[in-house]
């Protein structure tokens, strides 16, 4: 440990080695950290120390301490914490314009620069969501088309949109169980914008967008 905190003050280190299992993914989102003691021992350091570290990954909405649980990881970067905040002050009809802008936007650039590869991984998941509203399983649904979601935003090959967009993964998924998604065609496999992408046809790409995007606001009252 005397190795790893020897220039800043003590519980700045410590952050810095906490966040650093965060965004390591060695403690995955929404995962519980260690024990105070199993941390105190890793470290070498106070509980004082450690509590100290702990408080400010909290102000920063990173962790989350929860009575009876344990301190939970909510945000895998001070980035992320700080949009998951602005996105918590959001409407959602304003998380909708968000959400359609980047789908469009990833749509495009998916046609453009989509490899077999990725129309591959898109088309796998786009059958798994298919059977998962054949089988009216929601949960397996919405984990199927937020993988499909995010696998043809990786298509777009711009590592800063994918990295945005993930970012917005958690309330698009609110969004999706907030909707009636077996009732309409545009919500679930999307292989009309996959046939779209295939092709690589933009118009065609955009207006699947627009369609799918129209049709969730309208289950939630967003637009008349």
């Amino acid at each position: 440990m005397s190795a790893q905190l020897d220039r800043k003050p003590l519980a700045e280190q410590v952050y810095d080695l906490l966040l650093k299992k965060i965004t390591s993914g060695a403690w995955p989102l929404r995962s519980k950290i260690p024990s105070e003691k199993s941390l105190m021992e890793e470290f070498g350091i106070s509980r004082n120390t450690l509590r100290e570290a702990i408080r400010a990954l909290v102000h920063v909405g990173i962790l989350e301490v929860r009575q009876g649980v344990g301190t939970i990881v909510l945000a895998n970067d001070e980035w992320s914490a700080s949009l998951q905040r602005r996105i918590a002050k959001s409407s959602l009809e304003e998380i909708f314009e968000v959400r359609h802008a980047l789908e469009t936007e990833i749509a495009i650039l998916a046609c453009k620069r989509r490899t077999s590869e990725d129309l591959e991984s898109c088309l796998n998941l786009s059958k798994q969501c298919i059977v998962a509203v054949e089988s009216q399983d929601m949960a397996k649904f919405v984990k199927s088309d937020i993988a499909l979601h995010e696998s043809i935003a990786k298509a777009s090959h711009n590592r800063l949109l994918v990295d945005l967009y993930r970012r917005l993964l958690e309330e698009i998924e609110l969004s999706i169980y907030n909707t009636t998604v077996f009732e309409t065609h545009y919500t679930y496999g999307h292989t009309d914008l996959l046939q779209a992408i295939e092709e690589r046809d933009t118009e065609r790409a955009k207006q699947e967008v627009a369609l799918y995007i129209a049709a969730y606001k309208q289950k939630l009252k967003l637009e008349e």
